[in-house]
């Protein structure tokens, strides 16, 4: 790899510099000639009021802003490897974007005195460009682009997979999976969680659509030119959940939908009578993991290991064994019920503390409460096997 020690200042590297606030979309610099945010590069984290100010701030006081590293291509044109988010910050600051406080008041970079512009534009930023060789040129490019972004703000795992399977098919997904601006994000935030700027949605969509093998099917796809398969199957998850179930909960952000879809999509539901057990549940004390609500529902509320519910509290278990042991003793029969009415040679045994299970009376999921009404000690053997019954 060709390599070489270059300086730029901010003026020249933001000549031409037109900030698009649709993600996905190039920004350019140096006239045209560098491309500040090539396919493979994460979107612009930065604008957050702290990041992008601390750049420009640093650069008033005179603070090194570190290596920046271009990659120069076949066609001489230049892309940035490691720096984006500095050099994007600085052209959204020229470009009046955003301001930063000086002596406590708001300025933007029109309102700055002279010669504090001129200082801005003409600092130098110390820039490393490197230049692959042969046929494996853009892999010794994108091994270099994961090396240089170990510092700073990782990449994340789909960050990186979106550098390694650069192409048509990743551009068109981030216009669609990672752009904050596309309206569609409004519906999808009630069942995704994560950044849809560092491309957490688009993991989530290429994970439902691939099954769970993103890295096979990114590579797999790498060339295609269209994303018809990923966002008909993504946008038919999202509208079958959001057609099932009529209220929306924070849960709902943690459960892989494409996951439920392939189990439960091609069974009728009453959305009226799913979104009543759900809000039921939702409300319910006893139930303890509610991410798992909605599943216990689409699969007919008969799998309560999904809910963790809640068992009885410790006090009321030893109350409740003491006062079945007590009455066992006198009627000289087993302190397990089941037992008791039995013929087997448990028929009067008294079983231990630690031998027996709190166990409804009637089942939690056919409404008995965890109280202490609803409580009886069962020998293990004798819960196992009455189940949810």
């Amino acid at each position: 790899m060709k390599t070489e020690f270059k300086k730029y200042t901010i003026a020249e590297i933001c000549d031409g510099f037109e900030y698009n606030e649709l993600e996905g979309k190039g920004l350019y610099g140096l006239a045209g000639k560098l491309t500040i945010q090539p396919e493979y590069q994460r979107n612009y984290i930065y604008a957050d009021g702290k990041r992008d100010v601390a750049v420009i701030e640093s650069v008033l006081k005179g603070y090194p802003l570190g290596l920046i590293y271009f990659n120069k291509t076949e066609n001489g044109q230049l892309e940035v490897l490691d720096g984006q988010q500095r050099i994007t910050s600085l052209g959204r600051f020229l470009k009046e974007n955003f301001a930063v406080k000086i002596n406590n008041m708001p300025q933007y970079f029109s309102g700055l005195n002279k010669d504090s512009q001129q200082f801005i534009l003409n600092t130098e930023l110390l820039v490393y460009v490197c230049e692959g060789e042969g046929e494996n040129a853009e892999g010794e490019i994108k091994e270099w682009f994961k090396t240089i972004n170990i510092a700073g703000i990782p990449l994340n795992n789909q960050e990186t997979l979106n550098a390694i399977y650069s192409g048509p098919f990743v551009t068109k997904c981030k216009e669609t999976f990672s752009n904050s601006q596309n309206p569609s994000t409004q519906k999808w935030d009630s069942y995704l969680s994560g950044n849809v700027k560092r491309q957490e949605y688009l993991e989530t969509a290429l994970n439902w659509v691939s099954r769970g093998e993103i890295e096979k099917y990114m590579s797999l796809h790498r060339r295609d030119t269209n994303i018809n398969e990923i966002k008909t199957y993504f946008d038919s998850v999202i509208n079958w959940a959001d057609t099932i179930f009529d209220d929306t909960y924070k849960e709902m952000k943690s459960i892989n939908w494409g996951e439920l879809y392939e189990k439960y999509h091609s069974n009728p539901y009453n959305h009226k009578e799913i979104s009543e057990k759900v809000a039921n549940l939702m409300s319910d004390d006893c139930v303890r993991d509610k991410k798992g609500v909605f599943e216990y529902v689409l699969g007919g509320c008969t799998d309560t290991r999904l809910l963790n519910i809640r068992f009885f509290e410790n006090n009321i278990i030893r109350k409740v064994y003491k006062t079945q042991t007590d009455r066992a003793k006198k009627k000289e029969t087993s302190n397990c019920p089941l037992c008791a009415i039995g013929h087997e040679a448990n028929k009067k045994r008294i079983w231990k503390l630690e031998e027996m299970d709190a166990d409804h009376v009637e089942a939690w999921s056919k409404g008995g409460e965890t109280t202490e009404k609803n409580c009886q000690m069962l020998c293990k053997t004798h819960n196992r096997a009455k189940g949810n019954r």
